[in-house]
């Protein structure tokens, strides 16, 4: 390992949330008239989370928000926290053959509630113990500023140009890369459709993976 740290987002890292939650909005979204295509939820939304968020969902539909939106959104996240979610393929494999001592942590614009509930989901609930951070949570600034990772770093006890970032979506590499780390872009979820790695090589990102294998080359 290269690096003496390693730090995931993630919705679309480490769980397929986020295919199934932008299918969920562009559903939504199409049958009270605004017609959307899960690809076109992904470009717009996927990434954003509190007031971002919304403010992006507002400027789509040109209006204020329903709030039977926000209502079906908790039916969905209430689902999908008791059900549980599928791995991104190959995730759970990689962070069981890390380095037992290696610094790792999670930086996401979800709710540590959702990460830690997810995480159990996955049978690795004991892989990161308190290393578990939101943008909601433990920044006043989210994604894309780079604080979150920022912040990630400093618990660790770990130099941000000495750990590497695993990042699925454009939002997230735009912070990752802002932090100084080296920033890995990760295209192995289902929401990686067609021009996916194209966008996160226009924003800087050097070092793409396909598949968790390639990510561990890439860290080797």
């Amino acid at each position: 390992m290269r690096f003496d740290a390693l730090i995931f987002d993630f919705d679309g890292v480490l769980i397929e949330s986020e295919y199934a939650g932008n299918k969920q909005i562009a559903d939504f979204l199409t049958a009270i008239g605004h017609p959307t295509t899960v690809a076109e939820s992904m470009h717009n939304f996927m990434g954003l989370a509190g007031r971002d968020f919304h403010d992006a969902i507002a400027r789509w539909i040109g209006g204020p928000i329903p709030e039977s939106f926000h209502e079906a959104r908790a039916r969905e996240d209430a689902r999908a926290l008791a059900e549980g979610l599928e791995e991104v393929a190959g995730a759970i494999a990689f962070v069981r053959a890390l380095p037992p001592t290696l610094p790792k942590a999670i930086a996401s614009s979800s709710s540590v509630r959702w990460i830690a509930t997810h995480l159990a989901h996955l049978g690795l609930d004991d892989a990161f113990g308190d290393m578990i951070f939101s943008g909601r949570e433990h920044v006043a600034n989210g994604k894309p500023a780079p604080d979150l990772y920022l912040h990630a770093a400093a618990a660790l006890g770990v130099p941000i140009e000495r750990c590497a970032i695993i990042e699925d979506s454009p939002v997230g590499v735009t912070g990752a890369l802002a932090s100084g780390a080296t920033v890995i872009g990760l295209v192995a979820g289902r929401h990686c459709l067609d021009g996916h790695e194209d966008r996160l090589r226009a924003l800087g990102v050097t070092q793409v993976a396909h598949d968790f294998d390639e990510v561990a080359a890439l860290l080797a």
